[in-house]
């Protein structure tokens, strides 16, 4: 093993791809952004179509044509396009758009003309969140897109929008969304346009609400085996879920130290008693987040050790215990899905004060993916 790695177990993600389609009989979308989540774009993705996904989805379009050029042919669409993207590329690889401004309507009718295809694109409606999406000018933006339609310059395939707060089930503001998304179809349909595929659910929503199913689920975080809300929705284990992810590194360095010693930048840890200390061959460079208390740590001879001091860019220092065995070039684990006792990817987040999502998809390039059960 180098340094570090991040193990993906692609049959976890097939199981919880298996899991969300045994619970609807909508269409799967499986989110792959971000790297898929930090898991690997292509492996993931294919793993997850093998296993039944009618759908992909990423946010840049650099990695829809990246799935593309892998020779991935499942339906696809790519949602964060902002002007001047390679709507060429898109468009020849069968690649659907969101759709969002008046704006970039025109470039991609423009686009497509230019290409002689008709681009298929996804409208996205804000129903809340207040972020993306058209809002108050929908029905002056639904009047272009029928004329759009018309005039042979688009295609329209779907409706789409984003919950603000589904992973908190019993929030009245998730049926205000979807009220209003019903409401704006109808406007759509009123006009004559009739999208086939309309999709608001992601995955806190496919786990809790059914009425947000319509014809397509996106299946995101639980897509990789953790909860989309451990607080209000419980952890993977009560959802059935199975974390895909394992991360491992080194110990550079074991050696003892004295009751009193201060620990890394700053000396904001004390060593309360004499113990041995290891020195961890990964840092916030890696994506281990800088602000991670003692409450998080690593995994190693059966036994846990707890983080001391700050995160280092390359390197954090672990408390092994004045009786460890542990010895230079050992292997740890930094987190898993805690079935031998070892922290999980919640306790990390925690002790970052973040969320499970920003712990997987921040570890960076530096650490090598490897799939040994793919």
């Amino acid at each position: 093993m180098s340094r570090a790695v991040a193990e993906v177990d692609l049959s976890a993600i097939a199981e919880n791809l298996k899991l969300i389609k045994e619970k609807t009989s909508a269409q799967v979308l499986a989110v792959v952004k971000a790297d898929a989540y930090g898991h690997g774009l292509i492996p993931v993705a294919k793993a997850a179509v093998a296993a039944g996904a009618d759908w992909l989805g990423t946010a840049l379009l650099e990695e829809g044509i990246a799935l593309r050029a892998a020779g991935v042919k499942a339906p696809l669409i790519c949602w964060l396009t902002p002007l001047g993207e390679d709507f060429k590329s898109a468009i020849k690889n069968d690649i659907d758009l969101s759709v969002s401004s008046l704006e970039l309507l025109e470039e991609v009718i423009d686009v497509g003309r230019a290409t002689n295809i008709v681009p298929r694109i996804h409208l996205e409606v804000d129903t809340g969140m207040t972020r993306g999406g058209v809002r108050n000018n929908w029905s002056e933006f639904v009047a272009e897109i029928a004329k759009a339609i018309k005039s042979h310059g688009v295609e329209v395939v779907g409706i789409w929008s984003h919950f603000a707060r589904a992973d908190e089930p019993d929030q009245p503001f998730n049926q205000d969304q979807l009220d209003t998304f019903d409401k704006r179809l109808a406007i759509l349909i009123s006009q004559g346009v009739n999208p086939k595929f309309v999709h608001i659910a992601n995955s806190a929503a496919a786990l809790t609400n059914k009425n947000a199913y319509k014809n397509i689920v996106r299946w995101g975080i639980g897509l990789y085996g953790l909860s989309p809300d451990v607080t209000n929705m419980g952890d993977s284990h009560k959802l059935n879920l199975k974390p895909a992810m394992k991360l491992k590194a080194k110990l550079h360095l074991v050696k003892e130290v004295e009751a009193g010693a201060k620990v890394g930048y700053g000396g904001t840890a004390t060593v309360k008693s004499d113990t041995k200390i290891g020195v961890v061959t990964i840092g916030y460079a890696d994506g281990i987040p800088r602000n991670t208390n003692n409450s998080a740590g690593v995994f190693i001879n059966g036994k846990r050790a707890p983080l001391l001091g700050r995160v280092s860019m390359d390197q954090f220092v672990v408390d092994l215990g004045i009786d460890s065995s542990a010895k230079t070039g050992d292997e740890v684990v930094i987190f898993g899905d805690g079935s031998e006792g070892e922290y999980t990817i919640d306790e990390w987040a925690r002790a970052a004060e973040t969320i499970n999502y920003e712990i997987v998809s921040r570890i960076g390039p530096r650490v090598p993916r490897i799939y040994p059960r793919g």
